[in-house]
C-alpha cells in the first residue's frame, strides 16, 4: 500500500479538498511570514489533517536522552526516520571524539597558528588532548583543521582566530545538544513502513530528499527563504501540480508594486512584463481592460485593489513551467525556476519562503510517475495518480561517514530550540 494504513480511508477524498473554494481574502501567490509568536526552534507549524496520524503540530519536544532508547530499535518495524539512526551514531561517535577531550577555556589573544608558542598554546594543546609541552606544531595544525571542518567553521586553515576560539570555548555540550536538537527534528519526520515513499524538504541544507521504501534514491539542491522570509517546518500533502502556471500578485503587491509602476512607466508596464488583469478573483473571473482601473487611487491606498494582476505563463514567470501545490496555511509551495544560475551557489537561501527545484523535470517524473505534458501554453492542474507527503524539516547537523559535521544556523532555530530542549540551562550561543 501507497499509505499507511490509518490513512487509506481519508486520503481518499483528497480530490473533493482539491477543489475547495478561493479564501475570502486573497493572498495570491506569494508566502505569508510566520508569526513571530509561533517558534520554529523544533515543530511543525502546519500539519496537513490528512496527516495528522503520523505528524502532530505544537508536539512538546523530549529530552534527547529520552530519544536514544529509540536509537537500538532501528531494525524493528516503525522505528525512527533513517536520519534519526544516522544522527544517532554521529552523537555517539561526537561524544567518543570530541567530547572525550578536556573542556578546558583558552583566554581570548591573538590568532594561534603553526609556530606559535606561550601558555595559550598550552591550554590548546589540552584542549586537544595533547601534552601541553610542543608548541603549535604539525600536529596540532591537523588536530586544529579537523576540528575546523567537523564544525563548520569555513574552510580549514589551521589558524585558531576569534570564531575557531569561541567555537573550541563552547565546548562539547554545546555541540552535542545541537546534534540532540536536530536528532528532535528527524525524530518527527516519518517513522520507517509509514509510506511508501515522500519527500523531504531540508531548509538548513537547501537541499530536497526523495525517499523510496525508507532510502534516499534521489536528492537535488534548492533554494529556500532567506532568514528574513524563513521557510517553515511543516507535513503536508503533495496532491496536484500546475503546468504552465499563472503567478497571481497579492494584493498588498498591487498597491505597493504594481500600481506605483503604472504611475511611473504608465499602462506598458503590464504588456512590458506580461500581466493581465481580471475583474475579481473569482474561478471565472473575465479579463478587463486596464485603463478601467484607478491606479492612482490603488497606489495611493484610497482604494483597495478588488482586481487581481496575474504574469502569464512563460519563461519570465517566476515560477516558470510548474508549481507542485501543498495545502498550508503560510503559502508555501515547490517549483521551477527562470534562475538555474542559484543553484551554483553554497548558500541558497535566497527565496521568499518558498521551495525553488534544481529540476523540476526529474522532481515530476518521480512524483508523477513520469514527466506530465501539458495540452497547451495556458495553465493546467494536473492530479498526482496518488498524494505524495512532502514534511519540511531543518537540520544543522549533517550525518558524514561515521560521523557528523555542523552547519551554520541562518534561521536561527538551534538558538530557539536550546531553551525548548533543555529548559534553563542554557549552553552559550554562536558570536
Amino acid at each position: 500500500m501507497f499509505m499507511h494504513k490509518k490513512l487509506s480511508l481519508i486520503l481518499g477524498a483528497f480530490a473533493l479538498l482539491a477543489t475547495t473554494p478561493l479564501p475570502a481574502q486573497p493572498r495570491g501567490d506569494e508566502p505569508i511570514a510566520v508569526p513571530r509568536s509561533i517558534k520554529q526552534g523544533i515543530d511543525f507549524v502546519y500539519v496537513d489533517p490528512e496527516l495528522s496520524t503520523v505528524a502532530r503540530k505544537r508536539q512538546r519536544p523530549q529530552n534527547w536522552l529520552a530519544r536514544l532508547f529509540d536509537f537500538g530499535s532501528a531494525n524493528r518495524r516503525n522505528a525512527p526516520n533513517p536520519l534519526f539512526i544516522e544522527l544517532a551514531r554521529g552523537l555517539q561517535q561526537y561524544e567518543a571524539s570530541w567530547g572525550r577531550l578536556p573542556q578546558v577555556k583558552i583566554p581570548a589573544g591573538a590568532a594561534l597558528k603553526r609556530g606559535s608558542t606561550g601558555k595559550r598554546v598550552a591550554l590548546l594543546r589540552t584542549r586537544l588532548g595533547m601534552p601541553a609541552a610542543g608548541g603549535f606544531d604539525a600536529r596540532v595544525d591537523a588536530a586544529v583543521r579537523a576540528y575546523q571542518e567537523v564544525h563548520g567553521l569555513g574552510t580549514p586553515d589551521g589558524i585558531v582566530g576569534r570564531g575557531t576560539l569561541a567555537s573550541l570555548n563552547r565546548g562539547a555540550t554545546y555541540y552535542e545538544r545541537r546534534i540532540a536538537i536536530n536528532m528532535e527534528r528527524a525524530y518527527r519526520l516519518p517513522q520507517t513502513r509509514t509510506f511508501d515513499r515522500y519527500v523531504v524538504v531540508d531548509s538548513g541544507s537547501a537541499e530536497t530528499f526523495l525517499f523510496d521504501r525508507d532510502r534516499i534514491v534521489d536528492r537535488m539542491r534548492v533554494v529556500v527563504g532567506t532568514a528574513k522570509t524563513q521557510t517553515p517546518i511543516m507535513a503536508v500533502l503533495m496532491r496536484n501540480a500546475r503546468a504552465n502556471p499563472y503567478w497571481n500578485v497579492p494584493p498588498e503587491l498591487v498597491r505597493s508594486l504594481t500600481a506605483k509602476r503604472i504611475g511611473e512607466q504608465g499602462l506598458s508596464y503590464l504588456k512590458d512584463f506580461h500581466y493581465e488583469v481580471l475583474r475579481d478573483w473569482s474561478a471565472d473571473a473575465p479579463i478587463i481592460d486596464p485603463k478601467t482601473v484607478n491606479w492612482k487611487a490603488i497606489a495611493s491606498g484610497k482604494q483597495q485593489p478588488t482586481i487581481r494582476v496575474r504574469q502569464l505563463p512563460g519563461p519570465w514567470n517566476s515560477m516558470r513551467n510548474m508549481k507542485f501545490e501543498v495545502r498550508n496555511d503560510f503559502g508555501i509551495y515547490l517549483h521551477d525556476t527562470p534562475h538555474p544560475e542559484l543553484f551554483a551557489k553554497a548558500d541558497r537561501h535566497l527565496s521568499n519562503g518558498c521551495v525553488r527545484l534544481e529540476d523540476y523535470r526529474r522532481f515530476a517524473s518521480w512524483v508523477f510517475g513520469r514527466v506530465p505534458e501539458p495540452s497547451g501554453p495556458r495553465e493546467e492542474v494536473l492530479h498526482l495518480p496518488k498524494p505524495v507527503p512532502v514534511y519540511m524539516t531543518y537540520l544543522t547537523v549533517a550525518p558524514r561517514g561515521n560521523g557528523i559535521v555542523f552547519r551554520p544556523d541562518p534561521y536561527g532555530f538551534d538558538a530557539l530550540a536550546m531553551p525548548q530542549m533543555f529548559g534553563s540551562d542554557r549552553i552559550a550561543s554562536a558570536d
